[in-house]
C-alpha cells in the first residue's frame, strides 16, 4: 500500500505513474482498500467496479495526463457502457447503458480508472443525498450530518481521502454543495464548457454542467482540461480557454475588483458563521492584493425561484419520459419518491408560456449579472446560508407528505401550483446560493477556507464572466497557497 497516498492529488499521482515511482495497479489496490475502510460508515459506494478496475490498472492503460489516477462516478450525470445507471431510483433498477457519455469517454482516454458508482438523491434533484432506496451518504466529517448533494457520494469519498476526485455533475449546486459540506473544491464550470452528449444536449435548459469533486486546485484544472471541449453536434459551446487550464494555478490574476454579498439569495436568512467565512476571505483577498467592497446584487428572487422550479419540473418530467423509453416500463407514483412525482406531475401541468417566462427570467438574470461584472470581476459570498445541517433536517414533513400523497391520486391544477408557491417560498433556506449560477450559465467555485465552530466545513463561492474559468482558477490557487487546507482531515478517513 502506498503510505502517503491519502495525502497527495490526483496529478502527483500521475506524476509518480509517469515516473515509475508506483504502478496504476498500486494505486487501484489502495484506493479499493481506503474505500472499504471508509465506505461501511459513508454508504457512498452504490455499485463496485473493482474486478473491472483490477483489470483496467494491469493495462494497457491510455497515456494520458491522468493515467493510472483511481477515480469514483456518480450515479447520474452520465452513462458508462456496461454498468447500472440508477440514479437512485427503484424505475431504473436492471438499466445498463450500452455506450459512454463523452465526459466519461473523455476520462478513460486520460488513463483514469473508475473505482465505484455512488451514491445520489433520486434523479440528482435535491441539495442532499438522502435517497429512499439507497439510504443517506454520510459526511466524514460527522456522520450525522448531509454530504451535501447530488454529488454527496463523491464528495464523501473524496473528503474521506479514498479517492482524490470524483465525478459530478451540477445543475443546482451540485458539485459546489457538496464541495461546502465537505470541504472540497468544486467548480461548476461555463454553460457548454464541458458536452452533456450525445445522449443529452441540454439538461435542465442548460443548468446542467459536468465536473468534479477535488482535493486541490490544480486537480480541478486538470479534470477541466480532461472534459472540456465541444462534441460535433452541440447546439452551443463555450468559448476556447487561452491556454490549458493547469497552467492557471500559479499564475498571476493582477489586482482584481470584486464584490461581496454575503445576503442568502434566494433564501431568507444567512447563518452568522457563513457571513463570517465570507467576511474572512475578503480580507484575506485584500492581503493578496484585491480590492474587495460589499456589493448590491438585485435580482428578481420570486421570479427567479419560480422560473427555476419550473425549469427543473420540466425537466424532471422529460428525464422520466425518457426512461420510460430507456426501459420500456409505464412510470407510475409508486415506483418514484413523492417529491420526484410531484415535480414531474408540475412539468407535465406547466405550459409552454411558463417555461418561456423561465427561459426569460434566467437570461435577464444574465444580464443583470453581466452589469455586475462591469463594475466587478468576480461575485464572492457562501456557498451555502447555514453549516451542514444533520440528515433528515431536510426531508418532508408528514403533512407535506400528506399533502403530496393526496396530489398524487388527484393532481388538481389548483393544487399543485399551490404546493409550487410553498416550494418556492420556504425550499431553499439552507441551499439558497448557488441556483443563480446555473441559470446564468456563468462558472462558480466553492472553496474549502472556513470551518464552523462544530469542526464542519463552510465553503465560499466565486462566481465569474461567462467563460472565465481561468481567473477563477488562478484566484483560487492563490487563496489555496494562502490559507492550505490539504493538511486538514476530517475524523472519519482512509
Amino acid at each position: 500500500m502506498i503510505q502517503d497516498y491519502g495525502d497527495v492529488d490526483a496529478v502527483e499521482l500521475a506524476r509518480r505513474v509517469r515516473q515509475g515511482e508506483v504502478t496504476p495497479l498500486e494505486l487501484v489496490e489502495t484506493a479499493l482498500a481506503a474505500i472499504e475502510k471508509v465506505n461501511p460508515s459513508l454508504n457512498a459506494v452504490v455499485h463496485s467496479m473493482a474486478d473491472k478496475a483490477r483489470q483496467a490498472a494491469a493495462g494497457p492503460l491510455p497515456d494520458g495526463p491522468l493515467r493510472g489516477v483511481p477515480m469514483v462516478v456518480k450515479d447520474f450525470d452520465g452513462f458508462m457502457k456496461g454498468e447500472p445507471f440508477t440514479a437512485s431510483c427503484r424505475f431504473l433498477e436492471g438499466f445498463v447503458p450500452d455506450e459512454d457519455a463523452e465526459a466519461i469517454a473523455r476520462l478513460r482516454r486520460a488513463g483514469v480508472v473508475f473505482l465505484a458508482r455512488t451514491n445520489c438523491p433520486e434523479l440528482a434533484i435535491l441539495g442532499t443525498t438522502e435517497p429512499e432506496w439507497r439510504g443517506p451518504a454520510h459526511n466524514p466529517w460527522n456522520t450525522a450530518h448531509t454530504t451535501g448533494g447530488s454529488s454527496g457520494g463523491s464528495a464523501a469519498l473524496v473528503a474521506a481521502r479514498a479517492v482524490p476526485a470524483g465525478h459530478g455533475g451540477d445543475g443546482g449546486g451540485s458539485l459546489r454543495i457538496p464541495a461546502s459540506a465537505c470541504g472540497l473544491v468544486g467548480l461548476k464550470p461555463t454553460r457548454g464548457r464541458v458536452p452533456t452528449g450525445p445522449q443529452a444536449a441540454e439538461l435542465w435548459g442548460g443548468y446542467v454542467q459536468f465536473g468534479v469533486l477535488t482535493r486541490s486546485v490544480r486537480d480541478t484544472a486538470a479534470y477541466l482540461d480532461v472534459m472540456a471541449g465541444p462534441l460535433a453536434g452541440d447546439p452551443y459551446f463555450a468559448p476556447p480557454p487561452r491556454r490549458p487550464y493547469v497552467q492557471e494555478p500559479g499564475a498571476d490574476p493582477g489586482k482584481l475588483r470584486i464584490g461581496m454579498v454575503t445576503r442568502s439569495l434566494f433564501g431568507r436568512e444567512t447563518d452568522p458563521e457563513c457571513v463570517e467565512a465570507t467576511q474572512s476571505a475578503a480580507a484575506l483577498l485584500e492581503e493578496l492584493g484585491h480590492h474587495v467592497e460589499e456589493a448590491k446584487l438585485e435580482i428578481e428572487r420570486d421570479r427567479l425561484v419560480r422560473a427555476y422550479l419550473t425549469q427543473v419540473g420540466v425537466g424532471v418530467a422529460a428525464e422520466i419520459e425518457e426512461m420510460a423509453a430507456w426501459t420500456g416500463k409505464h412510470p407510475t407514483p409508486e415506483m418514484f419518491e413523492p417529491g420526484t412525482w410531484f415535480l414531474r406531475q408540475v412539468g407535465m401541468m406547466l405550459g409552454a408560456v411558463d417555461l418561456q417566462d423561465a427561459r426569460d427570467a434566467a437570461q435577464q438574470a444574465g444580464r443583470t449579472m453581466a452589469r455586475f461584472h462591469e463594475r466587478y470581476d468576480l461575485f464572492l459570498g457562501p456557498t451555502l446560508a447555514h453549516p451542514p445541517v444533520k440528515l433528515g433536517a431536510l426531508a418532508l414533513k408528514p403533512a407535506e407528505r400528506f399533502g403530496l400523497g393526496v396530489l398524487r391520486t388527484a393532481p388538481l391544477r389548483a393544487g399543485l401550483r399551490k404546493v409550487l408557491s410553498m416550494l418556492a417560498d420556504t425550499n431553499f433556506e439552507r441551499t439558497p446560493n448557488t441556483q443563480l449560477f446555473n441559470q446564468t450559465g456563468q462558472p462558480a467555485i466553492s472553496l474549502p477556507l472556513h470551518w464552523s465552530r462544530d469542526g464542519l466545513p463552510i465553503g465560499i463561492q466565486l462566481a465569474a464572466p461567462m467563460g472565465n474559468e481561468d481567473v477563477l482558477l488562478r484566484v483560487a490557487a492563490q487563496l489555496e497557497a494562502a490559507r492550505p487546507w490539504a493538511g486538514r482531515r476530517p475524523p472519519l478517513h482512509a
